[in-house]
């Protein structure tokens, strides 16, 4: 299972503010490809993030994200309930994050990922740093990453014939 938390991975960590009060993200499409691909590779995807919104409502339904938990103060507390309800061990569980607020949940997870952008304190803890910045196509380093490790990425060249 794979869980990430939302601004500064898999946005750049900007709030960006309409006229109509709206709270507006930008999302890399090349990451949004990696959780797909993912996806579909039999990868659980799930979102854990302080925030949420309209914004990330409607990415999720984009990509088959049904695994959301928003406004998580607390990350750490969500994960007990995840992993009973998809039976699922803590260490078979990932995170991306990337700021403070996630430190609780990377010290729990069997493999905690920071972005390359992350605060200092994530990077410590991570046991993989990607090389990519938050927003800017770090989450499809890790799916690529564990694509690869289980065995998956050379059936999806050959689907693109690569």
């Amino acid at each position: 299972m794979l869980l990430l938390d939302v601004d500064g991975v898999l946005t750049d960590g900007s709030l960006v503010y309409g006229s109509q009060h709206e709270e507006l993200k930008t999302f890399n499409v090349r990451d949004g490809l990696g959780i797909r691909l993912a996806l579909e590779a039999g990868i659980r995807v799930g979102i854990v993030t302080g925030r949420g919104g309209a914004a990330l409502d409607r990415r999720c339904r984009e990509l088959g994200i049904t695994l959301v938990f928003e406004k998580i103060k607390n990350k750490a507390s969500i994960l007990d309930q995840i992993l009973t309800q998809h039976a699922v061990g803590g260490a078979e569980v990932a995170f991306v994050g990337d700021d403070l607020i996630d430190l609780p949940l990377l010290k729990r997870v069997g493999l905690p990922i920071a972005v390359a952008d992350a605060h200092p304190e994530v990077r410590r803890v991570a046991a993989w740093v990607t090389r990519a910045p938050g927003g800017k196509g770090a989450v499809r380093e890790v799916c690529e990453g564990l694509l690869s490790a289980q065995g998956h990425w050379d059936g999806i060249l050959r689907k693109y014939n690569l």
